[in-house]
Parts: C-alpha cells; structure tokens; sequence
C-alpha cells in the first residue's frame, strides 16, 4: 500500500488535492490578443495542483484551444462564464473564484 507523503494517508484516501483546491484564489479574465483576438486567461494557481490537467479538462469542456505555461492557462476564445461554472464541477469551490 503506497503512503502519501504529504499527508502520510494512504494513496486511495489522499486528501491533499482537495484540501489545495479550496485555498487556491482562481482569477478568471480575458484578454485581447495579436489580432484584435480574445483571449481567456485563468491564474491563480499554486502547488498541489496539476494546472495539466485542469487545462486539458477545460479545452475538452470547451471544445477550444489553449495552453498552460506559467501557472496559467490560456484558452482561446471568451469563455468566462463557461469556464467558472467548469472550475466548480471540478472541485474548486466558488468563494474561490473570482
């Protein structure tokens, strides 16, 4: 059995990627990029969360391009509602996104 050495529980009943998802401060805005193209950028994350695999789950969602670099994800097209209500499905809770 594989111990989790965050919180020395075991792997199955692991609680550190919750417990980091509700003290992340998500900040959720768009920006005009080359072009004249909009683009929607979330950032706010910190350690303890796969920004991979959030950005993957948010362009499958989204059925739109982007990226993360920099601990922040670049989505493109204007999808700040969208990608708020996206965010609370996957566990981030809603006093933490702005």
């Amino acid at each position: 059995m594989d111990i989790c050495p965050k919180c020395g529980l075991p792997k199955q009943a692991c609680v550190c990627e919750q417990i980091a998802k509700s003290s992340q401060r998500i900040k959720v805005t768009t920006e005009k990029k080359k072009y004249g193209k909009i683009a929607t950028m979330v950032t706010g994350f910190g350690s303890g969360i796969d920004g991979k695999k959030v950005a993957k789950a948010l362009k499958n969602e989204l059925a739109c391009g982007g990226t993360y670099k920099d601990n922040a994800i670049e989505l493109q097209g204007e999808h700040q509602k969208k990608t708020k209500e996206i965010l609370k499905k996957l566990g981030f809770s809603e006093e933490s996104i702005d």
